[in-house]
């Protein structure tokens, strides 16, 4: 048996193969070669492995294939690589999608204790807990992201505080110094 070819993925490979998934339906195949990419990628890739790792976790939720799922994201976990979305903030929600409940929320208390790098991940996390039902932890999220990260502004940091608000509104929280930002 010959060795792997490590190979160079650039930016426009990974959204040709994304596309291709949207176009044909096929989740389960693309997040297949999401994982051979990455587990072929050089260092110098413009992706880092961890963010093919992470893709392909994506792609498996599509497919509703969530235990493979799981299983990307702690390939992305262990590379320890960057990633735009935390990694335990997927996986916790991939857990969710298979109500297991604790070892999704040992991920969060993980992330909760490291402090996650940017709002992509705290949106992630609020989004999840939302449409889980879990509206006091999706709010905490959301406050200590928009807290944490007011500098970043932008669409990501309005979106954040558009879901914040629809959060306290369910829970019927009076309105705050962040609801009045909007």
């Amino acid at each position: 048996m010959g060795a792997m070819r490590v190979i160079h993925v650039t930016t426009a490979e990974l959204d040709r193969l994304e596309f291709d998934a949207v176009r044909s339906g096929e989740h389960g195949r693309v997040a297949a070669q999401l994982q051979d990419l990455a587990n072929r990628a050089e260092a110098a890739s413009e992706i880092t492995r961890a963010e093919l790792f992470v893709r392909a976790g994506e792609q498996w939720e599509i497919a509703q294939e969530y235990e493979r799922a799981c299983s990307s994201y702690q390939r992305a976990i262990d590379d320890g690589g960057h990633t735009v979305i935390d990694p335990r903030a997927l996986c916790a929600g991939a857990l969710l999608q298979m109500d297991e409940i604790e070892r999704a929320h040992t991920h969060l208390g993980r992330l909760e204790k490291d402090v996650p790098d940017g709002l992509p991940t705290y949106l992630h996390i609020a989004e999840v807990l939302y449409a889980h039902g879990d509206l006091e932890g999706a709010e905490w999220w959301a406050t200590s992201g928009a807290r944490s990260h007011p500098e970043d502004g932008g669409d990501l940091f309005e979106e954040l505080l558009r879901i914040r608000f629809r959060i306290r509104s369910d829970l019927d929280l009076d309105e705050d110094d962040l609801d009045r930002s909007i």
